[in-house]
């Protein structure tokens, strides 16, 4: 005889079967490629001296922090998917070097809806614009987005505030990018943000942001290579105009920025 069960209980389960599978698929990728960690470590081991500060804005499953944390750096990692802060407390929570802020950040204080996707919980963003642009993509199709309940906002002022000025802050806010920028008044030593060919406006309002704040010396790393491009660092213009070019077939990556006088 059938066991009842009460309306909607096995579309619980597969939704929360959903969530477990982007779960494993996340921890996968970023914790199951052994010298991914390493790349990491010795890019940012330029930046992040022991003894620093760090900014993980967009932290994910948190493979910047261990990275960082394996620098000697304290971490302030920045993530609001409900899921996601449960790794990370998980994996970092009994740790005093590193401060996880359940918020997203943005251009002010506030609160505001958070778009994911239960399978692929790297593309979650605040962004409804950033969702239509890519939504013509083939990495793209299939995504099945879900509006969470609404999740803090906050700035990199305020970070700065309770923690100080960061040697380096990692920005990968899907498409958020310039509006998190838009939340800093002080010019950083050291940060990077996410490129996409298919926003490329976005990444040119960051330099413009940048800019604004001083003149920064720019380069980039492809994808997840963590290998940076230029032997020598650009200026403004330059990286404005490799942004320009990017196409379809290039890929994402990372925009480093690094005030003059910082290590190379």
């Amino acid at each position: 005889m059938p066991v009842p069960t009460e309306p909607g209980f096995t579309a619980r389960w597969m939704q929360r079967l959903v969530r477990l599978s982007g779960l494993l698929r996340s921890l996968v990728i970023y914790y199951g490629i052994p010298w991914r960690g390493s790349g990491i470590r010795r890019l940012h081991a330029q930046w992040v001296p022991r003894g620093g500060l760090c900014f993980d804005v967009g932290a994910h499953v948190g493979n910047r922090i261990r990275a960082w944390r394996a620098l000697g750096a304290t971490v302030v990692a920045v993530e609001p998917q409900p899921d996601l802060l449960r790794i990370l407390r998980f994996l970092y929570g009994r740790d005093d070097a590193v401060h996880i802020v359940d918020s997203a950040l943005g251009a002010q204080d506030g609160k505001a809806v958070l778009r994911s996707s239960p399978r692929n919980l790297t593309v979650a963003t605040l962004s409804q614009d950033w969702i239509r642009e890519r939504a013509g993509e083939s990495a793209f199709q299939g995504i099945q987005w879900r509006a969470h309940d609404t999740v803090r906002v906050t700035t990199l002022n305020a970070l700065i505030a309770a923690w100080g000025v960061p040697d380096f802050v990692k920005i990968d806010v899907e498409g958020f990018e310039a509006e998190v920028l838009a939340g800093l008044d002080t010019a950083l030593p050291c940060l990077s943000f996410e490129y996409l060919p298919a926003s490329t406006h976005r990444a040119l309002s960051c330099v413009d942001r940048l800019e604004s704040l001083a003149a920064y010396r720019y380069n980039w790393s492809p994808g997840e290579c963590h290998r940076l491009v230029l032997t020598h660092w650009c200026d403004a213009d330059r990286a404005r105009d490799f942004i320009r070019t990017l196409t379809p077939g290039d890929g994402s990556g990372d925009i480093y920025a690094r005030l003059p006088g910082c290590s190379d």
